[in-house]
């Protein structure tokens, strides 16, 4: 909100500051019945703060010490604070705002072709009738970036410095309208590239020199045992694997045109699947009455509130379902019969992580993904001295895609245009935030170099990870699974500069060449770099006598190949 808000009732109003107080004054009153006070606190900061009494009585505030501001006894009231960097300007924008707060927001949500629309609508508090103030929210620069209809009219100079995201904008309305004019409605499963034009975007073919090395390499990961590496203690890694051996049957099937030989796979795939969709893996998913929710009984069972990332606990749903949700879609584009005896499953999975109802009395609006901050937070119920936090953006964007996905092949299209909105919303979002090019203006200038953000909090940004300070896997968190969606929120700008300042083997000054990184991340690194050579990619997949440890275990070599090969790679 743009003013901090307290209502008071038939208590002593006392403020208290750590900065110490140097002086606070008696203002002229912006409204009748307002009373307002001018703060100066020894940081040289101005404050406002604005009592509007419930009968008229007044505060009657004053200091009692360099650390207290103290009012009358039995006050009831609304109190408004507001920190103004802009003096008299700044003063007058507050003026004109107080005695109105928001007490709750409606999110309303529409596209059409290409274009997505969202509005917040807020409910507000306060002061009625026919002169009443607008209500002052800030927006964040996405926000302003988006910004259409009335709404960019109602911007003001007023400005304030946030935590993690940059300068906040100032805004006069009791509602704001946001456009995303380019949602990827010809994504599919099969590699997509974004800088292309309509029409061609999206890989369907593949040269028969690229085909022939692939079958060369699927003959052996298609052999392998899917319900072995599928049924472990974790829906993380189980949902990747489940995810990683679906792309490899889509890359088979309709890539590489060899249904026959796809088919082998798929119903292995589907038997490993059918292990979760009627809850018979190690640790059932159970439905927790509390907080609404579908969670891994692991905690329940093992005592241990870390089991599976926190799961019970509620973090990373939007990471462990979606790979479930993107399996169980390329498995129901493949074989539409299976859909019916799966849909209800994967669509509580859906529902947990972002129900798009506020009447749905079983699962809670939105879980996952703030439509304020145009991203999803990975903090379940777990204590933060840092507030909420993010650190895989590109999983956050991958629960999007496979949200759309499933949403296209089970034809509701509510859903798929969710997934639509939201991805755009991410690509807008996690170039502002999470992945910063030369001159992003959000972060401090000492803080770009690192490229992404690490661990994004609410409080703090911090470039490590949970699991390690190695710059693969800072970097590495932000790009897996390689997919068609990476192509939208990883700009093709952003990953030169990523690739060219810090992996680059041909850059002397990189501090961390690719080719010098073992394990999975080799791979996920070699991955994404097809997003901007996808020749060098589909070289380093190919080459003869390959480390197959440089293969993660949430993606194929098979797939990795018939990425680079859809983006242009192959001879």
């Amino acid at each position: 909100m743009g003013l901090i808000t307290g209502v008071y009732t038939n208590l002593q109003l006392v403020i208290q500051s750590g900065v110490l107080f140097r002086s606070v004054s008696v203002g002229a009153r912006s409204w009748s019945g307002i009373f307002k006070y001018q703060i100066t606190l020894e940081d040289n900061k101005n404050w406002l703060l604005y009592a509007t009494p419930h009968n008229g009585q007044d505060p009657q505030l004053s200091l009692v010490s360099n650390t207290e501001l103290r009012g009358v006894p039995n006050w009831s009231g609304v109190v408004q604070i507001a920190k103004n960097p802009s003096g008299s300007s700044g003063e007058y924008i507050y003026d004109n705002a107080a005695g109105v707060y928001p007490t709750s927001m409606d999110l309303a949500a529409s596209t059409f072709g290409q274009t997505g629309t969202y509005h917040f609508e807020w409910r507000k508090a306060g002061l009625t009738g026919a002169n009443e103030p607008k209500l002052l929210m800030f927006a964040l620069p996405h926000h302003v970036e988006s910004f259409a209809g009335p709404t960019p009219f109602a911007r003001t100079p007023l400005r304030l410095q946030t935590t993690t995201k940059g300068i906040a904008t100032a805004v006069v309305a009791d509602s704001w309208t946001l456009v995303e004019a380019n949602l990827p409605v010809d994504m599919g499963f099969s590699p997509w590239n974004g800088s292309l034009p309509r029409g061609s975007r999206s890989t369907t073919y593949l040269s028969p020199t690229a085909i022939d090395v692939i079958n060369k390499v699927a003959e052996s990961e298609i052999a392998q045992d899917m319900s072995n590496q599928t049924d472990l203690d974790s829906m993380y890694f189980s949902g990747k694997a489940l995810s990683k051996f679906a792309a490899l049957v889509y890359a088979i099937h309709k890539l590489c045109d060899e249904p026959d030989f796809a088919r082998v796979g798929l119903s292995q795939l589907k038997v490993a699947f059918a292990k979760f969709s009627t809850n018979q893996q190690r640790y059932p998913l159970v439905y927790d009455t509390a907080w609404k929710g579908l969670v891994s009984s692991g905690a329940y069972i093992t005592g241990n509130a870390g089991q599976d990332f926190g799961n019970t606990y509620y973090n990373d749903h939007h990471f462990h379902y979606a790979y479930f949700i993107h399996a169980a879609a390329i498995i129901a584009h493949l074989d539409p019969q299976w859909l019916q005896l799966n849909k209800e499953w994967v669509n509580l999975l859906v529902r947990d992580a972002a129900n798009p109802s506020t009447s749905d009395q079983y699962f809670p609006f939105s879980r996952a993904f703030d439509w304020y901050h145009g991203h999803s937070w990975a903090k379940g119920l777990f204590e933060s001295a840092d507030a909420k936090d993010e650190e895989s953006s590109s999983e956050d964007a991958f629960f999007a895609y496979a949200m759309k996905m499933w949403g296209k092949v089970t034809g509701d299209q509510s859903m798929e245009a969710r997934g639509n909105l939201m991805l755009s919303v991410l690509a807008r979002t996690l170039r502002n935030y999470f992945l910063m090019q030369d001159g992003n203006s959000n972060h401090p200038a000492e803080f770009i170099a690192n490229k992404v953000a690490g661990v994004l909090f609410e409080n703090k940004v911090d470039a490590t990870t949970y699991f390690g300070t190695n710059r693969e896997y800072i970097h590495g968190i932000h790009m897996l699974p390689l997919l068609p969606y990476s192509s939208l929120t990883r700009p093709s700008s952003f990953i030169t500069q990523e690739w060219t300042q810090i992996f680059d083997p041909s850059n002397p000054s990189a501090p961390n060449p690719a080719s010098t990184i073992q394990g999975g991340w080799k791979g996920i690194l070699y991955a994404n770099l097809a997003l901007i050579d996808p020749r060098q990619s589909w070289d380093f997949f190919a080459q003869e006598n390959f480390n197959m440890s440089w293969i993660d275990g949430g993606a194929s070599r098979t797939w990795y190949l018939a990425w680079a090969a859809g983006l242009g790679g192959a001879p």
